[in-house]
């Protein structure tokens, strides 16, 4: 009844759903644990997907092109399967988008033999004996009948397997999209499908919609601004001991009068999805990547106020955000001194004075993109002289480390950090006299290290654990700064989160707009504003 071509197309099917989706049968299972209740259930959910997979192959799988598109498939389906399995994460558009931008360095460090060997075994030999034995095709007509008859009798066996759980489907639909997310290569393919129509109907930027347009510069600061944003990376709050962890991983911090807060969370879960979103005044709510490239940013909005802008990268790239600005690339040795196996957080600092001297009467902001605990390979992140906890795990397959020894090389990284940010401070304080210096620290997201078979990051935010949402901040004031941290310190519990930073930067530069208005009560403690904003009427909520 059935063509050879479509019988195989079938046992295709099973075999992803076979090797390619043990994520998504591990995920059902945690939805529906095993009992004699939900064993009736788990039955008809296996049936439900391997039935839509095998609808999903017979509907694009055509003709003579068909033994290429299943092969590739195949091939695909294995490398998405690897990462789902090892890191538990999702291959969505935002996976999608980080796949697009990674560089070859952060490539290497995800390559590793469990990749090889699976990709060879589950990839690349299926999909040599997909082509080499493909079996000829009976022609059109008799290939579009036996297609069209089994197409609608995997539709007649999709409703069977649903029909006697309706309620119960009702409810997974409603209540577990993220499950479903992990059927694999289904919502892969649907992810890059919707990636490419969102590139493809973005349009050229040609002009910015001005943000903030009516911001003026109030006040009349008797030194000029000197702030140093270190925009970190897939550091998580709970790993700073100023925030309680009993590891003492920031023992230069501690010593520096810094001011943690310590309930900050994050815009996005990846850094493509972060960075834009934290120096932009959508607000994570209504922030869109494409949307956010054709609005101003807060760096545009103080540059057009007379801050000098530097922004230095020793990660992957700004994001979109320092397009306009002056930007360095610090990961290679071309500028960046400091270079060992990797190039060093630390070296951003070096040449800074050649910098500020050549801006000594203009307020200067100098952004520094880190390379902080990317992962997998945190053990990377670090020289050797930072390896104080030990054990460590020397993989990028995570799963095969013990979990202290997962944790011992994230908190070296930590340790790193630490270090750095004690740095920058060391480095600002010999401005204290001739600016008003201040450091602010944030992440970008923060990481899973294992908590509910998860690793790494970029989950969808709805469904993100806190580890990759729940991310440390620390602030620095120096003698001569508008603000001080007694002012600050009532908050350092405050709810804060990435939205409040276009804020904190256009009022810490001094500048005013309405746009700012909600964030009054806590963010107004310039000296400057709330002088002349008294002296003017506008202050409408200052802190006492």
């Amino acid at each position: 009844m059935f063509s050879t071509c479509n019988r195989k197309t079938l046992l295709v099917a099973v075999f992803l759903m076979a090797t390619a989706n043990i994520s998504l049968f591990q995920r059902l299972l945690e939805v529906y644990p095993p009992s004699l209740g939900n064993v009736p259930l788990l039955i008809s959910l296996g049936l439900f997907f391997t039935f839509a997979t095998a609808l999903f192959l017979l509907l694009v799988a055509h003709t003579r092109g068909a033994r290429w598109l299943l092969a590739l498939l195949v091939l695909v389906a294995s490398q998405a399967a690897y990462y789902m399995d090892t890191y538990g994460v999702v291959v969505d558009t935002v996976m999608i988008d980080n796949i697009f931008h990674t560089d070859t360095q952060e490539f290497a460090g995800l390559l590793s033999w469990g990749l090889v060997l699976r990709t060879l075994l589950l990839g690349v030999l299926p999909a040599w004996l997909i082509i080499r034995y493909w079996p000829a095709g009976r022609g059109f007509k008799a290939e579009f009948k036996s297609k069209l008859s089994l197409t609608l009798l995997l539709i007649i066996g999709m409703v069977l397997v649903v029909a006697p759980f309706t309620a119960h489907y009702a409810s997974f639909i409603r209540e577990h999209k993220i499950t479903r997310a992990y059927a694999n290569p289904i919502y892969p393919i649907y992810s890059l499908f919707g990636y490419a129509h969102e590139k493809l109907t973005s349009s050229a930027i040609t002009t910015l919609t001005a943000t903030a347009a009516d911001a003026v510069m109030i006040g009349t600061p008797s030194r000029h601004e000197l702030i140093i944003l270190v925009v970190g990376e897939t550091a998580r709050a709970d790993r700073f001991s100023l925030n309680g962890y009993p590891r003492d991983t920031n023992p230069e911090l501690a010593k520096r009068n810094v001011l943690s807060l310590r309930n900050v969370s994050s815009c996005g879960t990846s850094t493509g999805e972060s960075v834009p979103c934290m120096f932009s005044a959508l607000g994570r709510k209504d922030f869109d990547r494409e949307k956010a490239l054709h609005y101003e940013n807060a760096l545009d909005v103080l540059f057009e106020h007379g801050v000098q802008i530097l922004w230095r990268d020793n990660n992957s790239d700004s994001k979109g955000v320092a397009t306009r600005m002056a930007y360095e690339n610090f990961k290679s040795p071309t500028l960046n001194k400091v270079c060992d196996t990797e190039c060093r957080d630390i070296g951003m600092l070096g040449g800074l004075d050649n910098y500020i001297d050549s801006h000594k009467n203009q307020d200067i902001l100098i952004v520094l993109h880190q390379m902080g605990n990317h992962g997998p390979e945190y053990y990377r992140r670090y020289p050797p002289e930072f390896e104080r906890f030990k054990p460590t795990c020397k993989s990028n397959e995570l799963s095969q480390c013990t979990q202290q020894e997962l944790d011992n090389a994230y908190d070296n990284a930590i340790l790193y950090t630490d270090y750095f940010l004690a740095h920058v401070v060391d480095f600002l304080k010999q401005y204290n006299d001739t600016h008003a210096t201040a450091m602010v620290y944030v992440s970008d997201h923060g990481e899973s290290l294992g908590e509910h078979g998860i690793y790494l990051h970029a989950a969808p935010y709805m469904i993100a654990p806190q580890e990759q949402t729940h991310i440390p901040a620390i602030v620095w004031m120096g003698k001569h700064f508008d603000y001080k941290l007694s002012d600050l310190k009532p908050y350092q519990d405050y709810p804060f989160s990435h939205d409040d930073l276009f804020c904190t930067l256009l009022i810490s530069y001094e500048l005013n707009s309405k746009t700012c208005d909600s964030k009054h009560d806590v963010l107004m403690h310039n000296a400057d504003v709330i002088s002349m904003l008294q002296q003017q009427g506008q202050l409408h909520t200052a802190m006492q």
